[in-house]
């Protein structure tokens, strides 16, 4: 479909400051890296999501979601089609010991949330930079505990466009894995089951969690966060350290100092960069320790 005709359609479903066309993707994600969105929607509700999605279907437009962007590399050609950015989708409520988030929201908020109603559980995820829908697509972790230890269920947009409850057995969730990739989901909201605990308590123990995050984590520049899954009985930032790595840089993306397993954006750093210095530290811990190196961080778009 010709874009000024599926732009003229988006506008009938979201108001103008939602749609916007040919934008620049660094703007929304934490590494600063990214190119043009042929299309990029904000949607403020479920019902908006739905139509834009549903439409997007019907057109055969590729679609791709984007969260706040933090654990998302994307490549320097952009992102053809329609990319949904869900930060809008932000309410944060609570029934019961149950904490409701949407997508949207930061899971750092949520735990926050879960401390002004003195309910523990959520401490770990104090630190995550992600977003609630990203949390769940990933089964976030941190510091002994993940999303899986909490969660209760899910509401999803089905790959045909319908919205659905999936229970927690159902989203299948493994370390850094859910079935949400799998079955083409969209993630909505999550039900967190806590309990009921001592405020002082879990404000403690998320400003000890706070305080090793922030003094560990190169947060001073722009970064995807932990770029490379736990390999199984090694740790990744260790092993890229003991090759020798820490400092090392390709164009503007550099292996950080403070913490080697994240790299970050140093200096203008694009996409082709990143990539390539992943792929160094890739092919060094290989013939270091022959260990292979598999990305956490999500990598999306063209070249």
């Amino acid at each position: 479909m010709d874009k000024n005709i599926l732009l003229k359609k988006f506008l009938e479903i979201l108001p103008e400051e939602s749609v916007k066309m040919d934008e620049a993707l660094n703007k929304y994600t934490y590494t600063k890296i990214g190119g043009k969105a042929d299309f990029l929607l904000f949607p403020q509700t479920y019902e908006q999501l739905q139509s834009a999605y549903k439409l997007a279907l019907t057109q055969n437009v590729p679609i791709t979601i984007l969260g706040n962007g933090s654990n998302v590399l994307i490549r320097d050609g952009g992102i053809r089609g329609v990319v949904f950015n869900l930060t809008k989708l932000e309410e944060i409520s609570l029934a019961d010991n149950k904490v409701v988030a949407q997508s949207g929201a930061a899971i750092i908020e949520t735990s926050r949330f879960a401390l002004e109603h003195s309910l523990t559980g959520l401490e770990f995820a104090c630190g995550i930079p992600g977003s609630v829908g990203g949390a769940l697509y990933m089964n976030a972790g941190a510091y002994g505990g993940e999303v899986a230890d909490v969660l209760e269920s899910a509401k999803v947009l089905t790959k045909t466009g319908e919205i659905q409850t999936v229970t927690k057995e159902e989203l299948e969730l493994g370390y850094r894995t859910s079935s949400i990739e799998k079955n083409g989901w969209v993630a909505l909201e999550g039900t967190f089951s806590l309990q009921t605990g001592e405020y002082a308590e879990i404000k403690a123990k998320m400003d000890e969690l706070t305080f090793l995050r922030e003094s560990k984590q190169p947060l001073e520049y722009p970064s995807c966060g932990s770029v490379f899954k736990r390999p199984p009985n090694h740790f990744a930032g260790k092993l890229i350290q003991d090759s020798g790595l820490q400092g090392t840089k390709i164009g503007g993306a550099q292996v950080s100092t403070k913490h080697a397993g994240f790299i970050v954006n140093v200096e203008d750093a694009t996409a082709n960069d990143y990539l390539s210095l992943i792929k160094h530290v890739q092919k060094t811990v290989k013939e270091n320790f022959n260990v292979d190196l598999e990305t956490e961080v999500r990598i999306i778009g063209e070249e």
